[in-house]
């Protein structure tokens, strides 16, 4: 159909019967109005894993997989079977569903597994050994089939006891914070610090089996009257398994004020429980894991290397940590000398960098520390006990967000402790200051003057890390025993690498969820095709080596990238402005997470998971006046005074979400349903504004692009999880696009004023030009994609075409249809994804010739470009390496999504 009588069919629909078609919308979509899809879907679903090995030591895996629209009924169970054709058991549950009450993603948990799985309708074999949770007591027990936890319900110890059988392997569990009221440049001369525990608010049963069982507990570190640095642990048990998993995070809500050296500087951030120890010192070991599977094996007393043998065979015994023989067995000169041996009962191996592990240990506390070891990256992988049973413990991306620490105390008693440092007592304290005193920048004017030289949107008290978090896994396992070396190993790799059940890339794509056709399979069939995924894989294969060379990792800096490079200094600008950090800019998370899906490699997966759980939790805030809102990129996560939407957008959640069923990332997208109403805290122009300004929730100003695809991205979110807001966001997501759709100009007319009560832009009276080229490069055309399949709404389906047509056109064309034109515009190669999207739509070949022309001959990547990396060494280089200057991540990520979107809808028309 051509543009003008489309053009025509809008303005007819926008003044005649707009609100009557947003009606039946409403009505039309809702489930319970929707007819039962009778397709049985008995197409079957082959699982795999995204790494070699299959689950091996880990306690199970949760996997999300999509459905096509109408295949499957909500009560519709499914199977699990082996590549024998066994039936494996499996637990799963709906995620989200389609507008008709059709599933749209579905989890599915299982405890074992090595192969590939295959996934159909049916019964679900049940486990051999169930999980189950009894909530009668005082505790909450869940027991495994192997082992069981009794969890608190208050007080500082979250797990009270972890048994096997009746031998208690672990007790106490509890969280430990350790505060330094001064920081290292404060006038003290000796170190002090408070210790914090951990206490219980509040325990919830999130599953409760027959394959997982989840339990979340939320609560505060306390000493005293204070309570403070809020966290939520969720705790999670599979099926069968010895072990269970720990999802950690930290909310920041202390205070350290720039320029000063007194406040809230966290010295350790930890896990501790106490392991009891029944055997001999000589049958009690030590394993801390160094680089690889790399591992320090000892015993608390150790009987190998002496000046007398006690015997081959009884040395052997104890490296591999079995039980030894009677000592009267042994040779006599050792048995009667015993007392004469070392017992070793302290170990520490903290990794303070990611390039170093130091390891030392001694006898008990008061008393020296001798070295015993080190290396590059250690595994974050330790365990303590003895032949009759013991704790082993780690702590995922150990090295990557470090300084992170594993420590081992009083191993010669009758109860070790064990303690997992998120953030090691060793290092410096956690300093979260502003970095610069602020260069007199007190007023707007000054502000934008500094905008103008570097980039960094600079405002007093806006730089403040209150509010933001930090998520963290780890891993134990009760052991009936000391485990056997090849069985430690299968744990180190579970710590370094969690398995990760995933559904194929025909699924995903043919399920047409994620912005139906705008992703397919990599295709090198023709040289053209190929030229462009050599050039997505070697942008990939850049920023991944980018992360190596120059250490983008660190506690709170792990996940995310540069946006800008120093080609004078032939290095990325960390300290300039709003040129550092990237923080979603341009979404390169969108990227990451659309190349995973048409392609399944894992080591995209990995990289676009390490981002959003940084982008979610550090760049976000969730406590404060600001929560809801994320910050625009700069030398610090939290540094920029722009606090906005669009960077909290829950666009760069869904995907892992979905492919997981991550609770905590699911926490995430809860919490940005009412964060419309973040817009009466901040004027996001008030820099600029001229006329006195007073917030009104009846008429707030919110942008149609960056603003209303951060919002609706979570309000459909919502919706199609069911979530507890559902209704509410269902009628945001609805009356918005509606309300879009009637503007004059739809939404070209940029902006509107919204009413938080209602959920509803006003319909401006004259129509204006408002068209940014950041509008669309925050999710816009993948949401409006999502939402034009989803909604039957031909208005805003028109009104969105029309922006698509129109950002990449001429300006003359743009001043016949809309009056005025756009102004000057830049991201053109970025927005030929819009021009592929409206062809394709709309039947368009002028738009179809067009975006091609755009994404090869306008900005951004060209095929000029040299497409390959310059060595880079020293004295030029701080490490030897590689650059690539001609790279930026703001054209990195919009080259990925549009290459890989007009690939998809338009390959078969590449010039």
């Amino acid at each position: 159909m051509s543009p003008i009588p489309r053009r025509s069919l809008l303005k007819a629909a926008a003044v005649a019967g707009a609100a009557a078609q947003f009606g039946r919308a409403l009505g039309s979509r809702d489930a319970a109005a929707a007819p039962r899809a009778e397709s049985t879907g008995d197409d079957p679903v082959i699982l795999d894993w995204l790494e070699d090995g299959g689950l091996g030591a880990a306690p199970g895996s949760t996997v999300g997989v999509p459905w096509p629209k109408g295949v499957h009924r909500d009560d519709r169970t499914f199977a699990l079977s082996d590549a024998d054709g066994r039936a494996v058991p499996v637990q799963s549950w709906p995620l989200a569903y389609w507008p008709d009450g059709s599933l749209k993603w579905t989890a599915h948990a299982v405890s074992s597994g090595t192969g590939k799985l295959t996934l159909t309708t049916g019964a679900p074999a049940a486990p051999q050994k169930k999980v189950t949770v009894d909530r009668r007591g005082a505790t909450i027990d869940i027991s495994t089939g192997v082992i069981t936890a009794r969890i608190g319900r208050s007080g500082a110890t979250l797990v009270k006891s972890v048994t096997r059988g009746p031998t208690e392997i672990a007790r106490n569990g509890r969280l430990v914070l350790l505060r330094q009221p001064e920081s290292e440049d404060g006038d003290q001369t000796t170190v002090r610090t408070e210790r914090f525990d951990g206490a219980i608010d509040e325990v919830t049963v999130e599953q409760a089996g027959p394959v997982r069982a989840v339990v979340r507990v939320d609560g505060k570190h306390r000493k005293g009257h204070r309570s403070w640095l809020p966290f939520s642990i969720r705790l999670y048990f599979y099926a069968g398994a010895d072990s269970f998993r720990m999802v950690h995070t930290v909310t920041y809500d202390g205070q350290q004020e720039p320029g000063r050296a007194s406040g809230d500087f966290i010295r350790g951030i930890g896990v501790r429980f106490t392991v009891p120890l029944r055997d001999e010192s000589y049958d009690r070991h030590i394993r801390l894991g160094g680089e690889g599977t790399g591992m320090l094996r000892e015993a608390v007393k150790g009987i190998t290397g002496l000046r007398r043998d006690p015997g081959a065979a009884v040395q052997a015994a104890q490296f591999a940590g079995e039980k030894l023989p009677d000592p009267a067995t042994w040779d006599q000169r050792v048995t009667t000398r015993l007392q004469y041996i070392p017992e070793w009962g302290d170990y520490t191996l903290s990794q303070l960098s990611a390039d170093g592990f130091a390891l030392r240990k001694r006898t008990k506390k008061g008393y020296g520390w001798i070295g015993a070891g080190g290396g590059r990256r250690a595994s974050g992988f330790g365990y303590v006990g003895g032949v009759g049973g013991g704790l082993s413990f780690g702590l995922r991306d150990f090295w990557e967000k470090h300084p992170a620490q594993l420590d081992i105390r009083d191993a010669h008693t009758d109860a070790a402790e064990v303690t997992l440092w998120l953030w090691s007592p060793e290092a410096q304290p956690m300093d979260l200051r502003f970095y610069h005193d602020g260069m007199g920048q007190d007023t707007f004017p000054e502000q934008l003057e500094g905008l103008n030289i570097t980039y960094e949107d600079y405002e007093p008290e806006f730089g403040t890390p209150y509010g933001i978090a930090r998520t963290s896994e780890l891993l134990f396992w009760a052991n009936e025993s000391t485990p056997s070396a090849e069985k430690l190993a299968q744990q180190v790799e579970a710590v370094r690498v969690l398995p990760q059940l995933a559904a194929p890339p025909k699924q995903l794509i043919g399920a047409k969820v994620f912005g139906p056709g705008l992703f397919s399979a990599p295709d090198r069939s023709t040289p053209a095709k190929a030229k462009i995924e050599d050039h997505l894989d070697f942008l990939f294969t850049y920023y991944k080596d980018q992360v190596e060379m120059r250490r983008w990792y660190g506690f709170w800096d792990y996940g995310d990238i540069m946006h800008t490079y120093d080609t004078v200094r032939h290095q990325w600008r960390y300290d300039v402005g709003g040129y550092a950090w990237d923080n979603s800019e341009l979404s390169p998370d969108l990227w990451l997470w659309y190349a995973y899906l048409r392609s399944g490699r894992a080591d995209i997966f990995r990289f676009a998971e390490a981002m959003t759980r940084h982008t979610g939790e550090v760049d976000v805030y969730h406590l404060g006046k600001w929560a809801g809102l994320g910050t625009r990129h700069g030398v610090q996560h939290w540094a920029d005074s722009a606090k906005q939407q669009r960077i909290a957008n829950t666009t760069y959640r869904r995907y892992y979400y979905f492919l997981t069923a991550d609770e905590r990332v699911g926490d995430l997208m809860h919490a940005n349903v009412d964060s419309d109403e973040t817009f009466l805290v901040l004027d996001p122009i008030r820099k600029i504004r001229t006329e006195p300004y007073t917030p009104d929730r009846h008429a707030l100003s919110i942008g149609f692009g960056t603003d209303w695809s951060g919002l609706v991205s979570a309000w459909l979110t919502e919706w199609e999880r069911r979530g507890p807001k559902w209704e509410k966001a269902k009628a945001r997501v609805l009356s918005t696009m509606e309300t879009i759709a009637t503007q004059p100009n739809g939404f070209v007319q940029g902006t509107g004023l919204y009413d938080l009560d209602t959920g509803k832009f006003a319909i401006a009276e004259e129509p204006v030009v408002g068209v940014s080229h950041l509008s669309a490069v925050f999710g816009l055309n993948e949401l409006c994609a999502e939402l034009i399949d989803l909604v039957d709404m031909p208005a805003f389906d028109e009104a969105y075409y029309d922006y698509c047509r129109y950002f990449n056109a001429t300006k003359a064309e743009q001043a016949a249809r809309y009056g005025s034109n756009f102004g000057s515009l830049i991201l053109f190669q970025g927005h030929s994804r819009l021009d592929a999207y409206a062809a394709v739509q709309t039947g368009d070949d002028k738009l179809a010739d067009r975006a091609w022309d755009k994404f090869y001959r306008s900005d951004g990547y060209q095929e000029s470009a040299p497409w390959k990396t310059e060595k880079v060494t020293g004295p030029t280089a701080l490490v030897a390496g590689s650059e690539a200057a001609w790279v930026s991540t703001n054209d990195t990520a919009l080259y990925g999504l549009a290459a890989i979107e007009n690939l998809a809808l338009l390959g078969h028309r590449m010039p």
